[in-house]
């Protein structure tokens, strides 16, 4: 790997940006190609997988002989509300290779009493999300049932590319909130993302169940995240 390569590619790990570095294994050149570039033909299927599986390997595509070395940022999940749903999911979320930070302005929720071995900020969402921001490898739990707390929270992970967005309630409640969010200036494809009701649908009663319902739906949204197929030729 050449040294403007290495920089570029220590810039994007910083960045929190997925990157995958492509060697040509028959005369040694490389290049680094993200998520978003333009690349088409056989290369382009290539890249989609290993950017979904985040495993490096060697590849025929388009005649040549490749190596596609995948760095991708690790996922992480972001729970809005130290609530008892949120202190079932998180020691699960830690198992499962989530690392949870828990969000929640109300210091009587938010202890390191209820929520042992987890990152806790007993601050509101903005304050949190500025100095620490959203991005596509993370997930979002809204789950106050607050609108003063998770809806900045919901329209920040919109903005951000969440891949996956989950926020608690009933439809009615959920509909109430799309209202708030389009006054906010949220698009209703963005806001056609939010799972609500959060989780899959396994009947979940109680706190633990409903963690283990939004723990499945985040790890499936991680694993079959939507990368689109770019037409065009780098």
């Amino acid at each position: 790997m050449d040294l403007s390569a290495l920089r570029e590619l220590n810039a994007d790990r910083r960045a929190r940006r997925a990157a995958v570095l492509v060697t040509d294994l028959d005369d040694g050149s490389s290049r680094l190609l993200h998520e978003n570039d333009t690349v088409g033909g056989e290369l382009a299927d290539a890249l989609r997988r290993v950017f979904q599986t985040g495993r490096s390997g060697s590849v025929e595509a388009d005649g040549k002989k490749l190596f596609l070395n995948v760095h991708l940022p690790s996922p992480r999940m972001v729970v809005i509300g130290a609530v008892h749903i949120s202190q079932a999911l998180a020691p699960m979320a830690k198992v499962a290779g989530f690392p949870v930070e828990v969000i929640d302005p109300r210091t009587a929720f938010a202890t390191a009493e209820r929520f042992p071995d987890v990152a806790l900020d007993a601050e509101w969402p903005q304050d949190v999300l500025a100095r620490k921001p959203l991005d596509s490898y993370t997930a979002l739990a809204a789950v106050t049932h607050d609108p003063k707390i998770d809806d900045f929270a919901l329209k920040a992970a919109l903005d951000a590319g969440c891949f996956y967005i989950g926020a608690l309630g009933s439809r009615k409640t959920h509909a109430r909130r799309v209202e708030r969010l389009l006054a906010l200036g949220a698009s209703a494809d963005q806001i056609g993302r939010i799972h609500a009701p959060i989780g899959i649908d396994i009947g979940a009663a109680s706190p633990a169940e409903i963690a283990v319902a939004v723990l499945a739906q985040i790890i499936r949204a991680f694993r079959t995240r939507g990368l689109e197929a770019k037409d065009a030729v780098a």
